[in-house]
């Protein structure tokens, strides 16, 4: 075995282990490796450059803007009309409720472009609601939890930014348009499973909603669904970039919650404002150790040994492709999205350019598996807040969470070995 793989992947396994934080332990894992080839001081030098320089992007401003306009959407009721919204398009199917919590991730994922966020505001309203309904609480926390990630898929998405960071500047625009169609496919492939449970079970239907309330719960939620318009329509006609994007959404989402709904108010924003900060910093560090780690991959000729052992395994694109679909289920389940991301794509990226698979296709193809582990133990941070926000333990969400995974995993491949699904739009709009 390459001896820089084992230093490298060795040290971060064990540091993970111990319980050290992940992005300590990806910054110390990348200073051991570097060690290999020069002095202490050299590497703990290298390291420094790496993670100030790779924060050194333009590009990256977006993900705090966007971390923020989440946080004030999250707080300035907005979650709220997209569920009143939500309400009237799915009252009438069966388990009725369980579809408002789907779409509503669907609508305020895309909106905040944080799973973690849509499980808590979203799960939050509905789970109360579910349970005086008469809902199973664990099938009710499945529910929330399997549909949160699509807000990952359907721009705006901090994911999709960090890829394009990653890969050196894939286009923003068509990573955006193409996570629209296996976004919505994800969210409506739920909604079968979650209608076949429900009629089972014989969860109740909802009376039909009057004109009045159709066209109330449409007029409340025209302002919130126009960011989506304003930030995505701006970025594919190249009125702006994902960054200015991004400040537009604090200042439109700003605008609804402060000034128009009244939702929160000036005292509000400290708090708002603190916890944004504290979360950036959070994420930003991840990115900058990752890029180190990157770096260190890179002095070792990490990439190309697991490009040329993959390759060794077949020739076989399909054969690579589950090789690949696998590693990446698995390392979902318990690493979080962003420096899974950051570790794995310059590691992937070189075995899916000799197999001829487009950058944009995998782009959506490592984060719709990543989806996939942010509700799966032990890590998924959106499994957890799911959770905590209805009160069931993990133990009691595993067996009815299962027909979800299913269908998800079921998505995954299709997504995978469909590439129109993905390319589908960016060619159709932008020509790609």
């Amino acid at each position: 075995m390459n001896i820089t793989v084992l230093v490298l992947f060795g040290s971060f396994a064990l540091l993970m282990v111990l319980g050290i934080p992940i992005a300590f332990a990806i910054g110390v894992s990348a200073t051991l490796t570097f060690l290999l080839f020069m002095s202490v001081d050299q590497s703990l030098s290298i390291v420094a450059q790496q993670i100030a320089s790779g924060l050194d992007s333009f590009t990256l401003i977006a993900i705090p803007f966007f971390i923020l306009a989440g946080n004030i959407m999250n707080r300035g009721g907005i979650a709220l009309r997209l569920i009143d919204l939500a309400k009237v398009l799915a009252g009438r199917l069966p388990g009725s409720l369980a579809h408002v919590n789907i779409i509503s991730n669907m609508l305020f994922g895309a909106l905040s472009g944080s799973a973690v966020a849509s499980a808590a505001a979203v799960g939050g309203v509905m789970a109360p609601i579910q349970k005086r309904e008469g809902y199973d609480p664990a099938f009710s926390t499945a529910v929330n939890v399997t549909s949160c990630p699509t807000g990952l898929l359907i721009p705006p998405s901090t994911t999709l930014i960090v890829y394009s960071l990653i890969t050196g500047g894939t286009s923003i625009a068509a990573l955006f348009l193409a996570g629209y169609i296996p976004g919505i496919i994800m969210g409506l492939s739920l909604m079968v499973v979650a209608g076949i449970i429900s009629k089972r079970k014989g969860y109740p239907v909802a009376e039909k909603p009057s004109l009045a309330e159709v066209k109330s719960a449409v007029r409340r939620a025209i302002l919130p669904l126009g960011l989506i318009i304003v930030v995505i329509g701006g970025i594919i006609s190249g009125v702006f970039t994902a960054t200015e994007a991004s400040a537009i959404a604090v200042a439109y989402s700003l605008f609804l919650s402060l000034c128009w709904y009244r939702e929160i108010g000036v005292t509000d924003l400290p708090k708002i404002f603190i916890d944004s900060v504290v979360t950036t910093s959070i994420v930003l560090f991840l990115i900058g150790c990752s890029i180190a780690m990157s770096r260190a991959m890179a002095f070792g000729d990490i990439p190309l040994t697991i490009s040329s052992f993959m390759i060794g395994i077949s020739d076989n694109p399909i054969i690579i492709l589950l090789c690949i679909t696998a590693v990446l289920l698995v390392i979902g389940t318990f690493m979080d999205m962003t420096p899974a991301l950051l570790i794995f794509t310059p590691i992937l990226m070189p075995v899916m350019q000799d197999i001829g698979i487009d950058p944009v296709h995998f782009g959506i193809i490592m984060t719709i598996n990543l989806c996939v582990g942010i509700c799966t133990p032990p890590v998924g941070s959106a499994l957890f807040v799911g959770c905590s926000i209805s009160g069931v333990s993990i133990g009691q969400v595993m067996k009815p969470i299962l027909p979800f995974y299913l269908v998800l995993i079921a998505i995954v491949l299709l997504v995978t070995f469909v590439p129109q699904i993905s390319l589908f739009l960016p060619q159709l709009i932008l020509g790609y």
